[in-house]
């Protein structure tokens, strides 16, 4: 990999190696501590949007592995406002040997990519959340071993956490579904090339607007906020669609006894899911934000450890 902007971009070889290589980190942690594979080496984060997990969980992989983080707020950097976003691309990657940015627009992550020097990592964008995805598939793998034939059932909104869970699901070789209010299903392309994905690992891609029958036998149940920032306008309207989606404790009754229940974070609960199901037996919730820095250290440590710098084409 040279950078890493969306689950849809990985091979099969290269997302197992994310997930072997978080699991190798995750354990080594565990046992004492990580190697300073990334000593002398600067992250340079670039936040559109507010984070909790995203920013300290890179900050904290960062330090595990020897190397820094350098926070940078929206009014220092300003995407495409203050200057443009292939000159920032071309200062940055001059001062770091990586770049991790969140944004609005997924055409601003893929424009740093092209022009930066140095790896580039999508923290999240309109059109996917890729490191969210690696993490729910670590968690996933950590609870059954696999992700291959697992029914994976994500309710709610065909966002960009939904759209990774996809294609994380297509790659392994799980059975994924989405179950969505008519409107607010997943893209017909994506799904397209997630079904294509699928056919070659033995996996499924299904489009649901039962919620009810979506969650019957699954083996993990998903979900997240009906309006994602970006879209408060439209909370009012999505708070009157979606409860038929929302996880509660009739939904998880539905699917397999051992199915584990999964959110993103961060989470409104009473609404998209339950006081109940978070805090209860099924919840994998917390381990799985735990996760987002395991997944993120494999990450950086791949695209960032010893590693030659870009030879820039463009100028």
């Amino acid at each position: 990999m040279n950078h890493f902007l969306a689950i849809a971009d990985l091979s099969t070889v290269e997302f197992n190696q994310v997930l072997t290589t978080a699991k190798k980190l995750k354990t080594a942690w565990r046992k004492g501590g990580n190697k300073p594979i990334l000593k002398n080496k600067t992250l340079g984060m670039v936040f559109q949007k507010p984070s909790l997990r995203t920013r300290v969980s890179f900050d904290m992989a960062m330090l595990h592995l020897g190397g820094q983080a350098l926070y940078l707020s929206p009014n220092e950097i300003g995407l495409g406002q203050r200057e443009s976003v292939a000159d920032v691309a071309r200062v940055l990657s001059r001062y770091v040997d990586g770049i991790m940015a969140r944004v609005f627009a997924h055409a601003h992550v893929t424009e740093l990519a092209q022009y930066s020097r140095v790896p580039v990592i999508n923290g999240l964008s309109d059109q996917e959340h890729p490191c969210q995805a690696m993490a729910d598939a670590l968690t996933i793998v950590e609870r059954f071993g696999k992700l291959k034939g697992l029914r994976v059932v994500f309710l709610g909104d065909g966002n960009n956490v939904a759209r990774s869970l996809m294609f994380a699901c297509a790659l392994g070789g799980a059975n994924f579904v989405c179950a969505s209010p008519a409107g607010y299903a997943l893209d017909e392309a994506s799904v397209a090339k997630a079904r294509a994905l699928a056919q070659s690992s033995g996996g499924s891609v299904e489009l649901s607007e039962d919620p009810q029958a979506a969650a019957r036998d699954a083996d993990a149940l998903y979900t997240d906020v009906w309006a994602s920032m970006g879209q408060e306008a439209q909370a009012a309207a999505r708070a009157r669609i979606f409860p038929p989606y929302q996880i509660n404790a009739a939904l998880v009754a539905r699917a397999k006894p051992t199915a584990i229940v999964l959110h993103c974070l961060p989470a409104h609960r009473g609404a998209e899911i339950t006081d109940e199901v978070m805090d209860g037996p099924h919840s994998v919730v917390f381990e799985q934000a735990e996760n987002r820095l395991h997944a993120q250290k494999a990450i950086v440590a791949i695209l960032m450890g010893d590693r030659k710098p870009k030879v820039k084409r463009k100028t």
